[in-house]
């Protein structure tokens, strides 16, 4: 058997993921008590909930905050397991202590409102929802959290055949049209209220849609090595896709050979290149795009199996003579 490409120990991956999180994290809580506390904004998400509670009982937001996503992070627990929230308990603790640390420095300090001036409502909702997204995103890029509405959201994907992105635009959208009921306004000062919270909305999830899937769009791999065995070994079991080896004959040599193809996430490309750098620098690759691919390890189907009529699927008894073939 030949000799496996085995990687070196992860613990600096790690790191540098608890390190991207911890910046998203910071860029978020500094986006909150910059720009979006002082004009009094309404998000979703479980900052959303502390911020209402902040603006009607002058509780700090944190509180309220840390207290939800502990029932929340238990509840997950029992229903996800202990591996899926090790990152989310970081990120709620993590986001606390940088909240309640901001909230204490801009008390002293110039915030968006000082600087921008009252008037400049707009403008700090776009720039604050900019950052808001780039935070979030440097959480998800790094397999983290910040937990609240992430918790909600892959709870109910769990169970209920609704993405995580639509399960979390629900919550989001709930969230922010209660503001409109329970903060103490005016009808025009409310609906504002309502207005900016919803502007904020869509450009987190536009600029979050735009950091998190560039990274997770696929890619197709077709690799021509004389070492395929080892590489193939590589991509199954440290990146954790499929491999596939084709039968190859070179036109000119007559050489036989096996060609590795496999589908992987843009973000892996490094590491798979990298990888067959080190076992075959010789190798011949080719890389392209993939608009979409559906399956185990990548997006499920969206589409609705109702919507195909019951003439159109293969009777009972193909199915089973097609199995026998298989066999």
């Amino acid at each position: 058997m030949p000799k496996r490409f085995i990687p070196r120990p992860t613990i600096m991956s790690e790191i540098k993921n608890y390190i991207m999180i911890t910046l998203g994290l910071a860029t978020y809580a500094f986006t909150w008590k910059f720009f979006m506390a002082p004009y009094q904004f309404v998000t979703g998400g479980i900052t959303g909930v502390g911020g209402i509670v902040e603006y009607t009982t002058g509780l700090p937001m944190q509180y309220t905050y840390f207290a939800i996503n502990i029932i929340l992070i238990i509840i997950a627990i029992q229903q996800l397991g202990l591996k899926f929230c090790i990152k989310t308990i970081y990120a709620i603790i993590v986001m606390t202590l940088m909240l309640e640390g901001f909230d204490y420095l801009f008390k002293t300090w110039p915030t968006a409102y000082d600087i921008l001036g009252p008037e400049k409502q707009l403008e700090a909702c776009i720039v604050g929802s900019i950052f808001t997204g780039m935070g979030i995103a440097f959480c998800f890029l790094a397999n983290g959290s910040t937990g609240g509405v992430d918790i909600i959201a892959a709870i109910v994907n769990k169970y209920k055949d609704v993405s995580f992105g639509r399960a979390m635009l629900y919550v989001d959208a709930c969230i922010i049209m209660s503001s409109f009921f329970i903060i103490p306004n005016d009808l025009v000062t409310g609906l504002q209220k309502v207005f900016y919270g919803f502007i904020n909305l869509v450009i987190v999830n536009v600029s979050l849609d735009y950091m998190v899937n560039s990274n997770r769009q696929a890619v197709q791999f077709f690799i021509f090595s004389s070492k395929y065995d080892e590489i193939a070994y590589y991509i199954t079991r440290y990146l954790k896709r499929g491999v596939t080896l084709l039968d190859s004959v070179g036109y000119y040599s007559g050489k036989e050979g096996k060609v590795v193809t496999t589908i992987a996430r843009a973000n892996q490309s490094n590491q798979l290149l990298s990888a067959i750098k080190k076992i075959d620098p010789n190798a011949l690759i080719s890389q392209s795009k993939v608009m979409a691919v559906y399956g185990n390890g990548f997006d499920r189907i969206k589409a609705n199996s109702k919507k195909v009529k019951k003439e159109h699927i293969a009777p009972k008894e193909i199915t089973e003579n097609s199995n026998e073939a298989q066999k």
